[in-house]
């Protein structure tokens, strides 16, 4: 399986699958709305869009990055969101890399959206699919976010099957992660909208065993969770 692993701004074209990874904490935090009951998740290029569409649409939840805003109705913290019931709902996130990202690469055939709490399932649903290249778009920092960088080469070795399983050799990408900028910011209280825990909700390792597809539906970019069941050994 050829990867490669690009910051947004240098995704050229169409790619054939796309793995856009937001650790800290967009997709860490759309993994957690799906288990917290979710429907779908639409990623929203504005944060007017964002409310827009809320507006329109009765019973809709709208996300966004940092501090608390008059009509969203949550922020992108795992922390604050994983007692948050939101059984049958549709969220509306917009955010400051991680939708960016998705968006960026809506067009092509698939694609998908990761973080370590999905890594396992994504790796092994790159594989159900013979895919045989696979774009990683790194989001953070101009595609230099070490967390997310850790963890597109984390999934990448998973999904070509070299043995990094989920019990052995997981740690030195999951230091890099917990030794980030990003990391580092949320621990000291740098960044709005945050919880205590979320630097360590981040980092766990497989949590769910479903990947998220982000397709086109009627013209929005939607989010949606797909079981991939973990097997015995190796992925």
């Amino acid at each position: 399986m050829e990867s490669s692993f690009l910051g947004i701004d240098e995704v050229a074209g169409v790619p054939a699958v796309a793995v856009v990874v937001d650790v800290m904490r967009a997709f860490t935090v759309a993994a957690w709305a799906f288990e917290r009951g979710a429907e779908r998740i639409v990623l929203a290029g504005s944060l007017d869009e964002a409310l827009a569409l809320k507006a329109r649409q009765s019973g809709w939840v709208a996300l966004k990055d940092g501090a608390a805003a008059p009509g969203f109705d949550a922020v992108n913290s795992p922390g604050l969101l994983r007692d948050v019931d939101l059984g049958g709902r549709t969220v509306v996130q917009k955010t400051t890399a991680g939708t960016v990202g998705a968006l960026a690469v809506k067009d092509s055939p698939l694609v998908l959206c990761a973080a370590f709490v999905v890594a396992g399932a994504t790796a092994r649903l790159l594989r159900d699919r013979g895919c045989g290249s696979v774009t990683y778009v790194v989001t953070g920092e101009d595609g230099r976010a070490e967390e997310d960088r850790a963890c597109a080469e984390y999934i990448a070795a998973r999904a070509a099957g070299d043995g990094t399983g989920a019990a052995a050799g997981a740690g030195a990408y999951l230091r890099r992660a917990a030794g980030s900028r990003a990391a580092a910011e949320l621990a000291q209280g740098v960044r709005e909208g945050a919880h205590p825990d979320d630097v360590a909700l981040c980092l766990e390792l497989d949590r769910f065993s479903f990947a998220m597809v982000a397709s086109q539906e009627d013209s929005l970019t939607v989010l949606r969770p797909v079981a991939v069941p973990a097997v015995p050994a190796g992925l």
